[in-house]
């Protein structure tokens, strides 16, 4: 940058700066000099006011001193402000545009006594002085025009802010002062300022209001496009109906004139008229049958409707009129065994109440032409599951066992009457299709409703997967033949038992009355293969009872894997051994709930001595089969497939509760022991029995039951280890005793 001053150049600078410049700056100088003086008369030119630059990215203020701030404030209270819009002023400021950062001061020597003002640099804003329109519709050519000015200037400012950094740098190392703008001139390059910031918003609207209003031009563009294809659109529609009708038109003046012209063409009008006439009757007369028609169809459809809602109440009646025949039947064979025995003089015994509530129910029943209608049904000698149901010696039992039979029977025929858990089943298989079973809420609240018979031999299948799944997938494809075929061709300790077992597993059922029966087969096979698979068990007497239920739905390997599912999960370790020790600690498990659960009944066994424990060890061992009903057993056998040994210590405290009364009033130990021998097997309603095991009986904790295991379970082992020393001490004195020697049991003459 060369030195100098402005307005005040040596002629070595002028080397550095063209002349028309320095001209041109000088009397510029000149300028804001004189207007300086005009505008502040009390003051000198030499001041040593500091400069003020405006520049494209900042303002540059030179701070002036605190005196100097005291002054001009002082002085700007005692004047009035300026003129707006600077008319009628000689000096003229820069339009720049606003800082866009806080003004900068830069300190200048305070010693220089340099007494040329810094001078403005004229800008030609006569243009910019103007008011740009304000209205939204304003022309693109002035918005063009105003945006070339503004370059232009800013070209301008530019260049001579350029020369007015270099002569500043000059006089403030050759000037022994520098120049102070007025306070004046302040106000008018700040008025200069403002009215530039008020041109650049007003460009920024009108580039914003150009904008909006381009948009909304091409809005209408794409609107009128779209109005003009709707309107060539409507406009080929209407030529293409004109013409439609232009061509009818012509052939009804055709027709007219050849109807009108030939006798051929009257003849041919009149033929058309008759045909049309004809097919109009033809039409009504259909019409008139077809309406006929569809009157006799409603009314044939009405007439069906009712014919099957009196068919369906006919049957519900039948069925209920066959239910209370069912059970005068049972009745008057109670009545015909107590008849058998001997009868009270009084007059007061069960008979006579028998008796008197047969003459009640005949009152109240139905006419004896209604009951001439009615047939009871043959009661089978088997159930649906195999079972005999009336036995062939004792008629005393075969009485008892029709009695349950027309018991089931017409509990049977009430349940019909309700909603089917058959339909509960199909919508739940519906549900679940494609599926894997999974537990939830729902299947347990099905399963505990009992499981429909033909659905039956899936849910097993499913359960026993769902348990030793991963036992299943550790083995190898074929296990269950390898192992069946070993027990063929090897003689096994435990083979002999089994066979000796066979016959007597179910006698009662006639899927294994006989060696050359089925069941009686698959039956050993399946004894055999577990017997290879668990040498520590080998065979326990109740397997063979828990694989012939399993047999009853399942084929030979998935009763094999249902007998591992119940042995090694379900039932406790050492349960099917030798010992039976988790039996025994099961037994008094179920004396803690009894006295829990059922306090009274519980004492009352206690007064009594009668140990109930004899009766129900054998319910757990073999899961209630022979116990109870079929029916109550299978539906006990599928939960208990699902949920777990739990569900035995429930159904055997729903059996106690259901009879508890009954055994209440028995007032001696033997009848007590008597009636729990068969007291099981005349309970017939399974969904009394359901609720009181799975309602009545809450809450029922499984880790409860597992504490009380672990609890007696070392009790026993305690009590047994004593038996243990007791027996070696009695062998140790029988060894020293020579007496003692010479006796021989019945086992070793046998042998």
């Amino acid at each position: 940058m060369c030195p100098g001053v402005l307005g005040d150049q040596s002629p070595d600078q002028g080397s550095c700066h063209s002349a028309p410049v320095h001209g041109l700056l000088r009397q510029w100088s000149n300028d804001i000099r004189n207007s300086v003086q005009n505008l502040r008369p009390g003051r000198s030119g030499n001041d040593g006011r500091k400069s003020v630059f405006y520049t494209n990215e900042e303002w540059e203020l030179l701070n002036p001193t605190i005196k100097e701030l005291e002054e001009s404030l002082l002085h700007e209270q005692r004047r009035k402000p300026p003129v707006e819009g600077g008319k009628g002023n000689t000096g003229l400021g820069f339009p720049f545009p606003k800082p866009r950062r806080p003004l900068l001061g830069v300190n200048r020597n305070r010693n220089t006594t340099d007494n040329t003002s810094v001078e403005s640099l004229p800008v030609n804003d006569s243009k910019m002085d103007g008011n740009l329109p304000s209205k939204p519709h304003i022309q693109e050519k002035e918005l063009e025009r105003l945006r070339k000015e503004l370059t232009s200037q800013k070209e301008l400012v530019k260049l001579l802010q350029q020369s007015l950094r270099s002569s500043q740098y000059d006089k403030y190392f050759a000037s022994p002062f520098t120049d102070r703008l007025s306070k004046d001139q302040m106000k008018l390059l700040q008025q200069k300022d403002d009215q530039v910031r008020e041109l650049s918003l007003l460009l920024e609207k009108a580039t914003l209001e150009k904008e909006r209003l381009h948009q909304e031009i091409e809005d209408h563009k794409c609107s009128v496009t779209e109005l003009k294809e709707q309107l060539s659109m409507m406009m080929e529609t209407i030529q293409a109906k004109d013409e439609v009708i232009m061509r009818l038109s012509r052939q009804i003046s055709d027709y007219e004139q050849g109807s009108c012209k030939t006798p051929e063409g009257l003849q041919s009008s009149q033929k058309d008229l008759e045909d049309l006439s004809r097919l109009q009757d033809c039409l009504q007369g259909y019409k008139a049958q077809n309406k006929f028609l569809n009157k006799e169809i409603l009314e044939l459809s009405a007439l069906r409707r009712n014919s099957e809602r009196r068919e369906q109440e006919l049957e519900a009646k039948y069925t209920n009129l066959e239910a209370d025949l069912c059970q005068i039947e049972r009745k008057y064979l109670l009545l015909l065994q107590e008849v058998k025995r001997p009868v009270c003089s009084d007059g007061h015994g069960p008979a006579q109440e028998i008796v008197t509530q047969l003459l009640e129910d005949a009152l109240k029943g139905e006419t004896a032409e209604q009951h001439a209608h009615l047939r009871a049904r043959s009661i089978s000698k088997y159930d649906l599951y195999g079972f005999q149901i009336l036995p062939e010696d004792d008629d005393e039992e075969r009485l008892l066992a029709r009695v349950r039979a027309l018991d089931l029977k017409s509990m049977s025929l009430s349940e019909n009457q309700e909603i089917s858990t058959v339909v509960k089943w199909e919508n739940y298989f519906a549900s679940t299709v494609n599926r894997e079973m999974v537990r939830s809420p729902e299947l347990k609240s099905l399963v505990r409703n009992g499981i429909p018979h033909q659905h039956r031999s899936k849910m097993w299948k499913l359960f026993v997967n769902l348990h030793i799944k991963k036992v299943k997938e550790e083995t190898a494809p074929g296990y269950f033949q390898s192992l069946l075929q070993n027990a063929l061709e090897k003689q096994n300790p435990a083979s002999k038992q089994i066979e000796l077992d066979l016959m007597r597993t179910l006698p009662n059922n006639k899927h294994y009355t006989s060696l050359t029966s089925e069941g009686i087969q698959k039956l050993r096979n399946v004894l055999l293969a577990y017997s290879w698979r668990n040498p520590d068990i080998g065979y326990c007497q109740g397997l063979n009872r828990l694989v012939a239920i399993a047999l009853l739905y399942l084929d030979q390997e998935d009763a094999f894997w249902c007998l591992v599912t119940i042995v090694e999960v379900f039932m406790p370790r050492d349960y099917y051994t030798k010992t039976l020790l988790g039996s025994q600690v099961d037994q008094r498990v179920f004396k803690d709930l009894m006295s829990e659960k059922l306090p009274r009944l519980s004492a009352h066994f206690e007064q009594f001595k009668v140990d109930y424990t004899l009766i129900t060890f054998n319910w757990f061992l073999v899961v209630f089969v022979d116990s109870v009903a079929s029916d109550i057993f299978f539906r006990i056998w599928d939960t208990f497939l699902y949920e777990g040994s739990k569900v035995i210590f429930r159904f055997a405290l729903g059996l106690f509760k259901y009879k508890e009364e009954e055994i209440l009033k028995l007032q001696d130990s033997m009848s007590i022991f008597k009636y729990l021998r068969y007291f099981s097997r005349t309970i017939l309603d399974a969904r009394k029995l359901g609720n009181m095991a799975f309602l009545d009986m809450n809450p029922f904790p499984l880790r409860q039951i597992r504490n009380r295991r672990a609890y007696h379970l070392e009790k026993v082992r305690l009590e047994l280890s004593e038996l243990d020393a007791i027996r070696a001490d009695f062998i140790r004195e029988r060894e020293t005793n020579s007496v003692g020697r010479d006796l021989i049991s019945d086992d070793d003459e046998d042998s």
